[in-house]
């Protein structure tokens, strides 16, 4: 029986391929694919990340549908595993969009004796494997600061708030802006005027984000106070966000509990805290950098389609 050629098959096996080259891109380098629940009963408290939940159900704890692996990966990391990556399925509740869908398939990977350096250089090499003549040959690194100079002419981590809600306002439309949180703020500029701008002529790399938006990066010494994290941009496409990962495990404990003074303020549900994921970074977890790679819009990219609805086939419509 000839299977028939149609667009959908042909889009299909594209997917599969780049499924395909990924897993050998890892093989190649001893790394490790791991396999970790999508469910679970605790979740990130980051305020700009929203996750799904269960319904109540008497007797029962509510549990979330994971928006990364990350801490599950840590676990085993801190249990002796390796070098690790999954590719799995992800989820976030926010609106469908160009480049956002509530369910996508994330590559994620830990490399243990990395720094945020080296995991951009390995990130730029499975890039290229991946998308080859679809993104630029070269590549740029440029700090968080530099690129908010570069297109708005101001330094973030110096610029009043009320400069950063004028441009805000400025930039999205929205009228008299009241939002007081600087990192809100920034992170609307770099995603609707910075970001937008990046990886047209070369593959950029932004790195030295600020301190408040380390996530689960370890600190850089020195003035300003910045995280050792970073993103790749492709087409003014975010693709990824890469740490040198916080091993500490009372300075984790600390910014999650910041996390839920701010969703107290933002009138946000607070997040029961993973403590299973804390004990593992209590017993030791080596020393390592992680990233995070949006696969949906690596398959975008290669397919030159114009959205990712274009490449998940099966949407929550």
């Amino acid at each position: 029986m000839t299977t028939q050629a149609t667009p959908l098959r042909a889009q299909l096996v594209q997917r599969a391929a780049l499924l395909a080259r990924s897993r050998a891109f890892f093989a190649q380098r001893g790394v490790l694919e791991v396999d970790t629940p999508v469910l679970a009963r605790s979740t990130v408290t980051d305020v700009h990340i929203a996750s799904f939940q269960t319904l109540p159900v008497a007797g029962q704890p509510t549990a979330y549908l994971q928006t990364s692996p990350e801490y599950a990966m840590k676990r085993l990391l801190a249990a002796g595993s390796g070098d690790i990556y999954q590719l799995g399925k992800v989820f976030r509740q926010e609106p469908a969009g160009r480049h956002h869908q509530p369910e996508f398939t994330l590559l994620e990977w830990y490399r243990l004796g990395f720094n945020e350096h080296a995991l951009i250089d390995e990130v730029d090499a499975l890039l290229h494997e991946l998308l080859g003549e679809c993104v630029p040959q070269s590549t740029e690194i440029v700090t968080y600061q530099a690129a908010f100079q570069r297109v708005l002419h101001i330094d973030p981590f110096t610029a009043e708030t009320a400069t950063l809600r004028d441009l805000a306002t400025q930039h999205t439309g929205a009228r008299n802006m009241d939002a007081d949180d600087r990192d809100t703020l920034l992170d609307l500029l770099m995603g609707l005027r910075v970001g937008p701008t990046l990886g047209k002529e070369r593959i950029s790399f932004v790195t030295e984000y600020p301190a408040s938006q380390a996530a689960l990066a370890r600190l850089l010494p020195g003035s300003p106070p910045r995280a050792a994290r970073f993103e790749a941009y492709v087409e003014g496409i975010e693709l990824c966000n890469g740490f040198h990962e916080l091993t500490d495990a009372r300075e984790q404990r600390a910014r999650f509990l910041q996390d839920q003074q701010r969703r107290q303020s933002m009138g946000l549900a607070p997040i029961p805290l993973d403590e299973k994921f804390l004990s593992a970074l209590a017993a030791g977890l080596p020393d390592c950098a992680g990233v995070a790679v949006g696969f949906d819009r690596v398959v975008l990219l290669a397919s030159g389609a114009r959205a990712l609805s274009d490449v998940i086939h099966f949407t929550l419509d």
